[in-house]
């Protein structure tokens, strides 16, 4: 692990081949990216400058990061596509193995590729694991009081940093209390997931349950299996109830 960091910052070199693009342009294309930890959850990606291929155009704007010091912004043209100030560099960073460094926004980038394979809402982070196991625990799941699910054939999901994750058949659970929803997230490790809200007669309860119907190859065991935010409903293990975990999602 490189150990040019400041503060929760840190920078290590990646050894995939990253690309960028914007409406189907390539805008970067690298053998050489670094990660940079700018928040504890996941890396950024940040590129060589001489990797970049789309056209940065200064905007005259700065940020400031209190890690990474004053930050340059770009517009991001190629063929004729902009993503305004969607790039950014930090040339007299206290952190000197980013000063050459381009870092283009996530978000406003319309695809990025890990060597030959997309890759979605944020690069994976080499030190995240998810681990999926079969089990024969009993997990009930109680909503305002009343059990909505019940199973003795859990698939539990372990992943760095979360608590482990109750995967339920759809037949363990009380389906006329769920409605589906538009609501959509992305997981780089697991793929789409798709969300039920839960209507218990005394409360419902918004995207509490969701599932990945076509997960990613490495998590085809939850294929189709419901899963609750345990930070928000009653969760008993073997008859025990646990305790609520914290985490971001609570």
């Amino acid at each position: 692990m490189d150990t040019n960091a400041r503060g929760s910052v840190r920078v290590e070199p990646g050894k995939k081949r990253v690309r960028a693009y914007l409406a189907g342009r390539l805008v970067a294309d690298t053998r050489h990216p670094s990660l940079v930890w700018e928040i504890p959850y996941y890396p950024a990606y940040y590129v060589p400058l001489g990797d970049v291929t789309a056209e940065l155009v200064p905007t005259g704007k700065t940020e400031h990061s209190p890690s990474r010091g004053e930050a340059d912004l770009y517009d991001v043209r190629v063929d004729g596509q902009v993503a305004e100030g969607a790039a950014s560099r930090y040339p007299d960073s206290p952190l000197t193995a980013i000063r050459d460094l381009i870092r283009f926004d996530w978000a406003a980038m319309d695809e990025w590729m890990e060597e030959d394979e997309p890759v979605y809402t944020h690069p994976r982070d080499p030190y995240h694991r998810v681990d999926i196991l079969h089990s024969s625990r009993h997990v009930r799941v109680e909503v305002d009081g009343m059990t909505v699910a019940d199973s003795v054939r859990p698939v539990i999901l372990f992943e760095t940093g979360l608590p482990p994750r109750y995967y339920l058949p759809l037949s363990d659970l009380r389906t006329e209390l769920l409605t589906p929803t538009d609501t959509q997230t992305h997981c780089p490790y697991k793929g789409t997931a798709s969300y039920w809200t839960v209507d218990t007669g005394h409360g419902t309860h918004a995207d509490l349950i969701w599932a990945y119907r076509m997960p990613l190859p490495e998590s085809q065991k939850i294929a189709g299996l419901a899963c609750f935010y345990d930070e928000k409903v009653d969760v008993y293990l073997d008859g025990e109830l646990q305790d609520r975990p914290r985490t971001h999602f609570a």
